[in-house]
């Protein structure tokens, strides 16, 4: 059974609680992604993602300079880099979540997407499944 390791995304950037709302946004448009975990002290602490960035930031009228404690989400869904692939596929499902952080005591070690998902042939067929899923709960 494969596992999570072997799909992740290892080079992971993030940023820190001493970062702004503003750096985050230019982070995610030099990188072309849509989530960047928040790290304190090599401690995964929480993520922001583009939809975060516009609901808590944007509509609340908080600027650029507001610190990403104040728009990060901090209830994060996690992984362990040995779990199954297809264990994080229902995860990601069921929790509807497109990108997963993998992490050791804490300590974040990886990224799971429904990218790794769909571009590995063992668990394509999961990761179209998986992306239903999603869009029909998001879509309704």
């Amino acid at each position: 059974m494969q596992r999570v390791k072997e799909i992740m995304s290892d080079k992971v950037e993030y940023c820190t609680p001493l970062d702004n709302v503003y750096e985050v946004a230019v982070k995610m448009k030099d990188l072309n992604v849509g989530a960047i975990p928040i790290v304190d002290e090599e401690k995964l602490i929480g993520m922001i993602t583009d939809r975060d960035l516009v609901v808590r930031g944007i509509a609340e009228k908080k600027p650029g300079s507001n610190q990403v404690t104040n728009v990060m989400s901090d209830q994060l869904i996690t992984i362990n880099p040995d779990t199954s692939v297809n264990d994080a596929a229902k995860l990601m499902a069921e929790h509807q979540i497109r990108r997963l952080p993998v992490t050791e005591e804490g300590r974040l070690v990886g990224m799971i997407s429904l990218g790794d998902l769909s571009l590995n042939s063992k668990s394509d067929e999961q990761a179209g499944s998986t992306l239903t899923e999603i869009s029909e709960d998001y879509y309704g």
